[in-house]
């Protein structure tokens, strides 16, 4: 039976697996077309039963429904590893899988009969033994002895036993395991159930927590309501103890200052208030803040006289203690002057006799200092017609000393000092140990300029310092107390340096130096000056014409001085030509002095001065060259040529209005006489 079964398969089939995993004993549930189980109930035979299908196919039942629990468990599936091959496995792999047939019928008994063996099949060149016995396409080494029909019926019942004795351990520990995850389920329900109680418990309390939150949001918008309401009417009438404590016994600085500003603030809001009389409130705060008041007041006043004492330090550089000490606290005297204007002008003046005091002491010792200079001194030997021209040094002091020669009438590189931006003046002790010589002009310039920076910083601070408090008309009064000491010493400084001169062009340069301080003080926006300016300019400008008409009044006498005849024909022919000392001395005195108003118009007092020099030098050439050529009209018009023309070269690179007047002139005449010549 066997055998037949053996003989039908094809030579061609795969061979049976290798022993390294077993087949399962059960018969597969899926049918094979091609088995010859079907293949004989196609041909009209008679179906098989046996107690081996009976047994394969409850156990095949089994088993198929264990794995089907197994497969949807988490559990791990056991493999039983046999050494020896399943014999029912390897039937069904030569074989194939049974029909799926629950139980045999009566036709269908399991038996095999004579007729089954009778199926013609092609087993090759092979007989159904020799196929049993042989090594299925040299692939199974495997040797299968023929087995009898109980034989194999044991062994199927055998192994159905293992097989079921394995699927119940298999059962028990999956039973172990669901009961193990139904505890571990039991757990994890039991943390849910306690789990959505707490959540439940904690949205109560987040419930009252937004209930709560929304009566505080509510309170907290009434009570901002109320507060900006009364807020500024609760911040009138009270008064910190920080703020009193600051006011009382604080250093005095910046902080303190904006605090003095806010109570200020807060005593003049209360005076003006309509609800004064009738507020207890306000009735309580006004004495604490006039107290308050009275002790900031008698703080500051401390603080001011300390500071105008430092002020009367020796050496002490007063601009700094300006910037610093006083500047900073402007405010302070503001409001002084609202609540105590008495004591006010009191510290006003006591500051005002400290700086009156301050710069004359200053400038006193700087014009001592310019006086020891060393200054050309050209007195009245040193005009045009003065033949003998002495050249001589001496100091301010009159101690004669024996000095570099100087030049009275050349103006050269003294104009240095009025187109010159150095604004820096000389030290005092850079003064003092000075031993060149030096024009007028260096020490009038140098005080000056001292002088202008100082009262512009002193202007400067009054205006920053009293006003609003002041107003300017008082700061300027105030400023003029301050420095007419210190005026004084400088128009006595003035006065000395240009009271004995003959140096006109000195003194020019004085009244340029002195026009440029005007626009000075004039871009500085410093007019409390003005009085001052105006005075120098009053000592400058006469004494300028002094020295002018000392000029013409000497040309006139050395004109006055000629012969009236002229002298003999031999003395005329022996007689040069060459231009005249005084005319060298005039057009060089006239270069300079047109050199130095090449800004300015033909309405000053030096151009009248300068016309009638000119005059006299026209009368004095006429008269000398009839006097020294006589009947020679060629040689005298000749010497005139020569003369004008020598004038008219000094003065031709000077620009400006006067210039061109003086160049028209001198020209005019000098053609006059080249046309005769």
């Amino acid at each position: 039976m066997w055998l037949d079964r053996l003989a039908g398969q094809h030579p061609g089939s795969p061979s049976p697996q290798s022993n390294s995993r077993p087949m399962s004993p059960m018969p597969r549930r899926t049918s094979s077309a091609r088995g010859p189980y079907l293949i004989s109930q196609m041909q009209g035979h008679p179906s098989r039963g046996s107690n081996l299908s009976l047994v394969s196919n409850g156990s095949s039942s089994s088993l198929l429904a264990s794995s089907k629990r197994a497969n949807g468990s988490a559990l791990k599936q056991s493999t039983a590893v046999d050494d020896a091959p399943d014999p029912q496995e390897v039937l069904g792999k030569i074989l194939g899988p049974l029909p799926d047939r629950p139980f045999p019928t009566e036709e269908q008994d399991g038996r095999i009969r004579e007729n089954d063996l009778d199926l013609d099949f092609d087993f090759g060149s092979l007989a159904m033994r020799e196929l049993a016995d042989a090594d299925v396409n040299g692939k199974d080494e495997r040797v299968y002895k023929s087995q009898s029909v109980n034989d194999c019926r044991f062994s199927e019942f055998a192994q159905s036993h293992s097989a079921d004795e394995r699927d119940k351990a298999k059962f028990e520990d999956l039973h172990r395991s669901i009961r193990a995850c139904d505890d571990i389920l039991s757990s994890v329900e039991t943390n849910l159930t306690s789990f959505r109680n707490d959540l439940a418990a904690v949205s109560t309390d987040i419930e009252s927590l937004q209930a709560r939150s929304s009566a505080l949001n509510v309170r907290l918008q009434n009570r901002k309501a109320v507060e900006k309401g009364l807020g500024p009417v609760v911040e009138e009438l009270s008064v910190s103890p920080v703020v009193v404590s600051k006011i009382s016994e604080g250093h005095i600085d910046e902080a303190w200052v904006k605090v003095l500003i806010e109570v200020d603030k807060r005593a003049i809001a209360l005076k003006k208030s309509p609800l004064q009389a009738n507020s207890k409130a306000l009735s309580d705060i006004g004495p604490l803040l006039d107290k308050l008041l009275l002790k900031a007041v008698e703080r500051i006043r401390d603080f001011l006289v300390a500071q105008i004492k430092a002020l009367r330090s020796p050496h002490i550089n007063a601009q700094i203690i300006q910037q610093q000490n006083f500047l900073k606290f402007k405010d302070l005297f503001a409001f002084l002057k609202r609540h105590q204007p008495v004591l006010a002008g009191e510290i006003c003046l006591a500051y005002m006799n400290t700086m009156r005091w301050y710069y004359l002491n200053q400038f006193t010792r700087y014009a001592k200092a310019m006086e020891k200079i060393k200054l050309h001194i050209l007195d009245k030997n040193d005009v045009l017609g003065h033949e003998d021209v002495s050249r001589r040094a001496t100091v301010l002091s009159g101690s004669k000393l024996a000095g570099a020669p100087h030049d009275a009438y050349n103006l050269g590189r003294r104009i240095d000092i009025v187109k010159t931006s150095n604004q820096m003046a000389m030290s005092s002790y850079l003064a003092e140990e000075d031993q060149s010589t030096h024009y007028l002009e260096v020490p009038f310039r140098n005080f000056n300029l001292a002088l202008i920076d100082n009262a512009t910083a002193e202007y400067t601070f009054l205006a920053a310092f009293f006003s609003p408090a002041l107003s300017f008309a008082v700061i300027s009064r105030h400023f003029n107390y301050i420095f007419e000491p210190t005026f004084a010493v400088g128009q006595g400084l003035t006065k000395q340096l240009v009271g004995d001169t003959f140096d006109a062009l000195g003194l020019m340069l004085c009244v340029r130096l002195n026009q440029h301080f005007i626009f000075e003080l004039q871009r500085r926006r410093v007019p409390a000056m003005d009085g001052y300016i105006n005075g120098t300019a009053m000592v400058l400008w006469p004494r300028l014409q002094i020295v002018m008409d000392a000029h013409c009044e000497s040309v006139k006498a050395l004109t006055s001085a000629l012969p009236g005849r002229a002298g003999s024909s031999a003395s005329a022919k022996a007689a040069s030509a060459t231009p005249h000392v005084v005319t060298q001395r005039f057009g060089q005195l006239l270069h300079g002095i047109l050199a130095l108003s090449t800004e300015f118009g033909d309405d000053e007092p030096v151009v009248t001065s300068l016309r009638r020099l000119r005059n006299e030098m026209d009368i004095f050439l006429t008269r000398i060259s009839n006097a020294t050529f006589g009947a020679d009209s060629r040689k005298r018009e000749r010497f005139l040529y020569n003369n004008y023309s020598l004038i008219l070269t000094i003065i031709s690179d000077v620009g400006g209005k006067l210039a061109v007047e003086n160049q028209e002139h001198f020209e005019a005449l000098k053609l006059s006489y080249q046309e005769v010549l």
